[in-house]
């Protein structure tokens, strides 16, 4: 038996694949944040605590720093990102009660993403 590396033709290259997903990645950070915003915007009607929103933002930007780090080939991004997304969404359960659909957007795009991520390991540092 041979040992076959898959990936041994990967360049660092970033390709097409690779944009898309991480336009799909930023587009999908921007709905989150537009729809903690609008929270944030009628938290005293919807009964949220103002410190809620101190969290929530904050998550918002580890989601978008974890994409810049992803451009530019840092481990940590790729760690970083389902990171936030799982504390987003827990923040959603513990705090609001609810279950946002953008959360499970950016589920979706983890598995997305490890499709153009996962052949360029190599070259992350």
């Amino acid at each position: 038996m041979t040992n076959q590396d898959y990936f041994a033709n990967e360049s660092p290259k970033k390709g097409l694949g690779f944009w898309i997903t991480i336009a799909l990645m930023f587009l999908f950070a921007i709905m989150a944040f537009g729809v903690d915003y609008s929270q944030y915007l009628d938290h005293e009607n919807l009964k949220i605590p103002k410190w809620y929103f101190y969290i929530i933002f904050s998550i918002d930007f580890v989601i978008f720093s974890s994409i810049i780090l992803i451009i530019m080939y840092r481990k940590i991004g790729v760690w970083l990102f389902p990171i936030a997304v799982l504390a987003s969404i827990t923040c959603y359960l513990y705090y609001l009660d609810t279950f946002m659909y953008t959360s499970v957007q950016n589920l979706f795009l983890i598995f997305l993403a490890l499709f153009t991520i996962i052949p360029k390991w190599k070259f992350f540092k």
